[in-house]
């Protein structure tokens, strides 16, 4: 059997860190050549230049956002493959997730700082996005949702912020329009 090749798109810019991921320019520039007048999900919104382009949530009621669920349950609304894109912008570490669960005077525990968390946001990404939809992820790795739930990466943008800051690493991908089983008929 021969190997298949992926041709992936690689960048990598500088710019300031920002609590607020979007902001960041070369990200935004990024977003903004996949937004479109389609149906845009995102779970995590905070303060998204783009919330007037999707439907939005955030589990902090103070943030405006279209609902103010936990992501799961957010994801949980959408019939399957009813979402053309999802920016899918979590907490990057159990770290993070028990600093805004704590603010958000919620539990912290297993579930949430675990894996599976991120596991199961992804599972229902996956389920989702319609076939040939666009998941953009961000985050400290280039996991995205992974060729588990047939999704290939189609472009990767490493933001390196300077000093001792962690990059912000964007990861592009494509749900594919086939089964993993169809592929291989």
């Amino acid at each position: 059997m021969e190997a298949i090749k992926e041709q992936i798109k690689i960048t990598r810019e500088w710019a300031m860190p920002h609590s607020d991921t979007f902001s960041i320019k070369p990200i935004k520039e990024l977003i903004e050549n996949y937004i479109e007048p389609i149906v845009i999900i995102d779970p995590f919104v905070r303060n998204s230049p783009f919330k007037d382009k999707c439907i939005s949530n955030d589990l902090d009621s103070s943030i405006k956002a279209d609902y103010n669920l936990d992501a799961l349950d957010f994801l949980k609304l959408f019939k399957d493959e009813s979402v053309n894109l999802v920016l899918f912008d979590p907490p990057y570490s159990p770290r993070q997730v028990s600093e805004v669960y704590k603010k958000m005077d919620r539990a912290v525990n297993m579930q949430t700082t675990q894996s599976s968390f991120w596991g199961n946001l992804k599972k229902e990404i996956s389920r989702v996005l319609t076939p040939s939809g666009v998941c953009i992820s961000f985050g400290w790795n280039s996991g995205g949702i992974g060729k588990n739930l047939n999704f290939n990466i189609e472009e990767i943008l490493i933001v390196a912020h300077g000093g001792w800051h962690n990059d912000t690493i964007v990861t592009v991908e494509r749900k594919s329009p086939f089964t993993q089983t169809e592929m291989f008929k």
